[in-house]
This record gives structure tokens, C-alpha cells and sequence, in this order.
């Protein structure tokens, strides 16, 4: 049975969605058993059941939204920025705290929570890429256009930031590359680099002058040091995961057989990809990474066939952030970088993460179900 005769959008991009979400069942089931051992007595079957149930639905998810017209993704967006700013404020002094950052919402009649910087991130990348195709006759006005756009980008990051300077850094990135995409004016974008610098610098004169001045000062010059310094003491965590990506060599220990998923803290999230690597081998670290190649790169192709801008710029914002989170995640399981807490998209253990994930990849999938419909002389989806 042909099962992709029953969806639309790019195939590619179907084909690494189930590939990840497969892979992800397999690892996590491996991985969870110290967290099973220390929370549920060596029971790791209801971890796998609750896993398999949210990468099942998410799968859902992207089915049901690409279904939508991505043009209503444009008017949606109106309500969900303005949703995200309290939100994100009522997270921060509120919200459901582990490991010194208040980063979750308990979402009302469940158990389950969800980190409300995931809803912001895709209502502003979205927001943005609505402001940007409408604003494309004055995209050169530094008050009609650059100030309208870059208002909410600086509100949304700074919430974000005091909890997750990591996700309010990749969603900046996201938006600057998307506003150089639309063509705004490159003496504004140089003043958006130079703003983003003097904040950069004033944040780490504080945390390294003041730590306890600002809400997890210490914990970022804390995972600075840490990783400058490059003892295994101080890098407790980056040790492990080089020690299980060391020992997987080429084709990795086997399924199940992994040793430093007993010692890594996030080796079901944060560190999955050591254990891919420890369990798999090095020939699954290059295949993943090519995955996720394949998902910029027919996401740059979805946007370059898109007949409208709001379409084009949905579709490379959603895609960069993901494949750039990806590689933020794996460059910090190989010790390029300090340990950041994002999760690898569509692999890492999550509940509403993956969710998210879930409909950004839905969405993008609904602009190119609408490239396929105008190519087969369809109904063209209004901007």
C-alpha cells in the first residue's frame, strides 16, 4: 500500500519525519532506564507508552495541519503574539520551576506541562513572516516597517530570556534571518546586530561581575567556566556523552546496549544524540545530520516555489529553527559548545515540545501541499 498517496506536501520532508520519530521511539525506549530505575522502580514500559502516545499524535498533528490552508496561519498569528507576551510573563514568575529556570505552564486538567517559550517562538517566527509580506512596499521605512517588526521580536526574546538564553538566541537568529530575507533595509539590520551586541556585552559583564543581579546569572557563568576550563569534573555531563560517543566508534555497541545512559542526567533529551552515537554508531550521527540537511533543504525549496512572500518566509523561518536547534543539540553532545538544555527535534524525549515540533513541521508541509495544488492548476491560498 502506497501510503503517501493519502498526504500531501513534500515527501522528503514526510519521509524524515517518520524516520526521526522512529528513530526517537527506539532511543528513548533504550535511554530511559536510570530515569525509570530512579521514578517508577525499573518500569520503563509506562515512559514508552506515554512516548509512543505523544510522537503518534504529533504525527497526527502534522497530518491535521498541513491539511490547513497556511494563509490562516497569517491571521492567526494576530491573537497567538499577542497571547504569548502575558504568558511568557505569568511563566516567569509563576510558572512550574526545575532546575533553578520557571520555564513551564501546567496545561489545566492534566499532568502534562508544556514550556510556553515553544508557543512563543512559533507565533512570532509566524508573526514575523506576516509582518514582512505585508509591510514589502515600505520594507525600507525605518518607522513603518523595521520598528512594527522588530518591536515584537524584542519583547518575545527578552521574556525568554531571563529562563532560556539559548531558545531566545536561536529565535533572534531565526527572525534576523528572516528579515534579511525580506529585503529590509541592511543599515537597520546592522543597527539590530549592534543592539544585539551591546546587549550581549551587558549580559555578560553582569553574569560575570554579577551573577546573582539577574535571574540565572550564576548558572550561565557557571556552564561558561565549566566549559572553558574543560576538566572532566567541571564537565561532568559533556564528559559522558564523549565517553559514550568514543566508545560507539563506527557502528555503535547495538540497540539497548549503552553504558553512559546509567550516568548522563539528559540522556533521553539534551544528550540523545551521544547515545544514538554510543548505541548506532557514527554511521547514524552522519545519516541523522543528513536528515536534517534534507529537511533545510527542501524547505528552502518550498520556499523558493511559494507564490506568495508570507508563504516563502513561513517556510524558511519555521525550517531554520528547526534544523539550527538541531544542530545547537549536537554540537553541545560533541562539547562544541556549553551545554544549552534544547532538545533534538523530532528525537529527544518530550511531551508538548515535541507538539510544537510537530505543527511548525505541519505548517511547513501546508505550503507545499499549496505549491503541489497551483502546480496541478489548484485553487491558489491567498497571503
Amino acid at each position: 500500500m502506497n501510503l503517501f498517496k493519502y498526504i500531501k506536501g513534500d515527501k522528503a520532508i514526510w519521509t524524515v519525519v517518520l524516520l526521526l520519530s522512529l528513530l526517537s521511539i527506539l532511543v528513548v525506549y533504550s535511554s530511559i532506564i536510570a530515569l525509570a530505575y530512579r521514578y517508577k522502580g525499573g518500569d520503563t514500559g509506562s515512559y514508552l507508552i506515554k512516548h509512543v502516545f505523544i510522537v503518534g499524535s504529533g504525527i497526527l498533528l502534522v497530518y491535521f495541519i498541513h491539511k490547513v490552508k497556511y494563509s490562516y496561519f497569517s491571521r492567526i498569528s494576530q491573537l497567538a503574539i499577542f497571547l504569548a507576551a502575558p504568558l511568557l510573563l505569568y511563566t516567569l514568575f509563576n510558572g512550574v520551576t526545575a532546575g533553578d529556570a520557571s520555564r513551564w505552564l501546567v496545561i489545566p486538567g492534566t499532568s502534562l506541562t508544556f514550556q510556553t517559550s515553544d508557543f512563543a517562538k512559533l507565533a512570532l517566527i509566524t508573526y514575523v513572516a506576516r509582518m514582512l509580506s505585508i509591510k514589502q512596499n515600505v520594507i525600507k521605512d525605518f518607522k513603518k516597517a523595521f520598528l512594527p517588526i522588530v518591536a515584537p521580536v524584542g519583547i518575545i526574546c527578552l521574556l525568554i530570556l531571563p529562563s532560556n538564553f539559548s531558545t531566545a538566541a536561536i529565535l533572534f537568529m531565526t527572525c534576523f534571518v528572516l528579515m534579511f530575507i525580506g529585503r529590509m533595509n541592511a543599515k537597520h539590520l546592522l543597527l539590530l546586530i549592534g543592539s544585539g551586541i551591546v546587549v550581549g556585552l551587558v549580559i555578560i559583564v553582569m553574569v560575570f561581575n554579577f551573577p546573582n543581579a539577574i535571574p540565572r546569572g550564576a548558572t550561565w557563568k557557571a556552564r561558561i567556566e565549566n566549559f572553558s576550563k574543560g576538566d572532566s569534573e567541571s564537565n561532568f555531563q559533556a564528559e559522558q556523552a564523549k565517553i559514550a560517543i568514543a566508545t560507539g566508534g563506527i557502528m555503535g555497541k547495538g540497540p539497548g546496549n549503552s553504558m553512559q545512559r546509567n550516568f548522563l542526567p539528559q540522556a533521553s533529551s539534551d544528550f540523545i544524540f551521544a547515545i544514538v552515537i554510543e548505541e548506532w554508531g557514527l554511521v547514524a550521527a552522519v545519516i541523522i545530520v543528513f536528515l536534517y540537511l534534507i529537511l533545510l533543504f527542501r524547505g528552502v525549496k518550498i520556499a523558493n516555489k511559494s507564490e506568495r512572500t508570507f508563504g516563502s518566509l513561513l517556510a524558511i523561518g519555521l525550517t531554520f529553527s528547526l534544523v539550527f536547534q538541531a544542530m545547537i543539540n549536537m554540537a553541545v553532545a560533541v562539547n562544541l559548545f556549553p551545554v544549552t538544555g534544547q532538545p533534538l527535534p523530532l528525537v529527544s524525549m518530550g511531551g508538548t515540545s515535541i507538539w510544537f515540533t510537530s505543527i511548525a513541521i505541519g505548517m511547513i508541509l501546508s505550503v507545499s501541499r499549496n505549491n503541489e495544488m497551483v502546480g496541478e492548476g489548484g485553487e491558489l491560498a491567498a497571503a
